[in-house]
């Protein structure tokens, strides 16, 4: 099984709306099928590794990171193909919250006579997953938010200067997240401040849908971003969300190919964002990565939308009272009241530190 879960990680990034799902199938002690999900339409890990297998397939044992499908979508039922290929075992990580599924799999294998087997690495399965698993029971995105801090918590100097908090191995590492993910999403005064790029830097491709980036989101609730800023000409889609008070039918026509405005229900002006990520999963979004800044992750955690925290801690000390912090919003009144991580994980990067946990 351990070897089936890293095969579900090499497509992360590949297959959403879809699971990340790996397969290995074993017949006399010998690997003798391999699989891992493909891009929507394509390939399901049970189907690649029961055509590498080939007739090796009767009688062996599969393992498989999530329960098989065993409905009709995009292709037909992974169950079928495990029955026909006359596979006699199969050990599943974690069951398939989807409700076309949901134990259907389990039940279909059963009753053809095979031996079904389920929650070995069923924890790691669900991390892996964890994005799907969020958005099918939801229908909303799995909510990470990320950003890089001095000691003393600041972002960016008393001067707005921020490049670059952490270095060269922490940002790749960063740049593989945003690889994982379905979208990347920024507030207006990011954009404005740092003009970044948002795009995953030293990775070849996420697929057709995404064109070889996260889809960028960017919260304009004001419509303050120029049409010249660099996300506007970068490799991918970008979507900016304008509260419906100031959307106007000008701003549509100067949208570049790849952009796309939408109005989002607002107060004062202020994006409604459990509005915004509603519409993200309407999109098949499953997973986003809020990047900041301050105010936005701010209003983020106040509304408790945030489901992972990646933090990356610099040994550095900015100082400065005018000196931005990570998150501002409205916080908490009391100690007892702040937010406490759970599963905490700590990761090194030469001298910097990656501090994980979910809320």
């Amino acid at each position: 099984m351990a070897y089936s879960l890293s095969l579900a990680e090499l497509a992360l990034g590949y297959t959403s709306p879809n699971p990340a799902v790996g397969a290995v199938i074993v017949r006399d002690g010998i690997v003798v099928g391999l699989g891992h999900t493909q891009q929507p339409g394509l390939e399901h890990a049970e189907i690649m590794a029961i055509n590498q297998a080939g007739e090796m397939s009767r009688g062996a044992t599969m393992y498989v990171t999530l329960e098989p499908c065993c409905h009709h979508g995009k292709t037909p039922p992974c169950t079928n193909a495990i029955i026909n290929a006359g596979v006699s075992e199969v050990h599943i990580a974690v069951a398939d919250p989807n409700p076309l599924v949901g134990g259907k799999g389990i039940q279909q294998l059963e009753a053809a006579g095979i031996k079904t087997f389920i929650g070995e690495h069923e924890q790691k399965a669900r991390v892996i997953n964890e994005g799907y698993f969020k958005y099918i029971m939801t229908g909303r995105p799995f909510v990470i938010a990320k950003f890089a801090m001095s000691l003393d918590g600041k972002i960016a100097t008393r001067s707005g200067d921020s490049k670059w908090i952490t270095g060269e191995e922490a940002r790749n590492y960063a740049h593989g997240q945003r690889h994982i993910v379905d979208a990347v999403m920024v507030g207006a005064n990011t954009i404005l401040a740092d003009d970044p790029q948002l795009t995953a830097r030293g990775y070849s491709g996420k697929g057709a849908r995404s064109k070889l980036q996260p889809l960028r989101v960017i919260v304009d609730g004001k419509g303050r971003i120029p049409t010249t800023a660099r996300v506007f000409s970068e490799p991918g889609e970008t979507l900016v969300a304008i509260a419906d008070s100031f959307m106007d039918n000008d701003r549509l026509k100067t949208a570049r190919e790849g952009t796309e405005y939408i109005a989002i229900k607002s107060v004062d002006g202020w994006i409604e964002i459990a509005e915004l990520l509603k519409v993200l999963g309407q999109r098949q979004i499953t997973t986003v990565m809020v990047e900041g800044g301050s105010k936005l992750l701010g209003y983020f955690f106040d509304s408790h939308f945030v489901d992972k925290v990646l933090i990356f801690i610099a040994p550095i000390i900015i100082g400065g009272e005018e000196a931005k912090t990570a998150v501002s919003g409205t916080g908490v009144d009391k100690v007892k009241d702040a937010l406490q991580l759970k599963d905490v994980k700590i990761e090194r990067f030469d001298d910097e530190f990656l501090i994980s946990g979910y809320t």
